[in-house]
């Protein structure tokens, strides 16, 4: 939701050089290693020394270890995969905003439709099928969530919330070489992501008439 958002607040910008300025800002942090981006979110939150626990203990708050509270996890992993993909996945959908007739625009204007008109019944639909398509690749991959990065902020006060599948077959098959348990695992893991991706092409099919076949 926050790439096609970003998207259609680009569109809109007639200024191009802040125009380009943002995109580059925004999808720059797509190219820097997920290990950098967690050495970043750990100097940036740490009790001692981070920025974060500096300004929390300011307000009175104390130094709080973000990082070795469960529940911060989730939401530390969240917002660090967004600060990395949100900029970079809204080009997709820049790129098929692009390829909207200019025909619709015209009509749109001489109707006299307002820019949230205009996004509302031009942009969005026109892009729609787009949404779809990536809307269906992103739950086909939903239970493949990244192994490096919750491995890394990974630790033993935070493990109750930080451990996945991905970092659990780790664990079973190469630490403990129990192969047969990783590999059930690993297939049921396949079957669930195999049976989300046809129950949300289906649905994507039935709604937009678009999907990945």
């Amino acid at each position: 939701m926050l790439p096609l958002i970003l998207a259609l607040a680009l569109n809109e910008v007639r200024l191009k050089f802040f125009k380009q300025t943002v995109q580059m800002v925004t999808y720059a942090p797509y190219f820097i290693s997920t290990v950098v981006v967690v050495s970043m979110t750990i100097l940036l939150l740490s009790p001692r020394t981070g920025l974060i626990g500096n300004i929390t203990d300011l307000f009175g708050f104390g130094s709080i270890d973000f990082l070795s509270n469960p529940n911060f996890f989730r939401p530390i992993y969240v917002a660090s995969e967004l600060w990395q993909t949100v900029g970079y996945s809204a080009v997709i959908y820049l790129a098929a905003l692009a390829g909207i007739d200019p025909s619709l625009y015209e009509a749109a204007r001489i109707d006299g439709a307002t820019r949230w008109q205009k996004i509302v019944n031009v942009d969005i639909p026109g892009i729609l099928p787009t949404a779809a398509v990536v809307l269906v690749l992103g739950v086909g991959n939903v239970m493949a969530i990244g192994f490096e990065k919750a491995f890394l902020f990974q630790n033993s006060l935070n493990l109750s919330q930080s451990e996945i599948i991905a970092t659990y077959t780790y664990k079973v098959g190469l630490l403990n070489a129990d192969f047969s348990q990783a590999a059930a695992i690993g297939l049921f893991n396949a079957v669930v992501n195999l049976a989300l991706l046809l129950g949300v092409n289906w649905i994507a099919k039935r709604i937009t008439g678009s999907g990945l076949w």
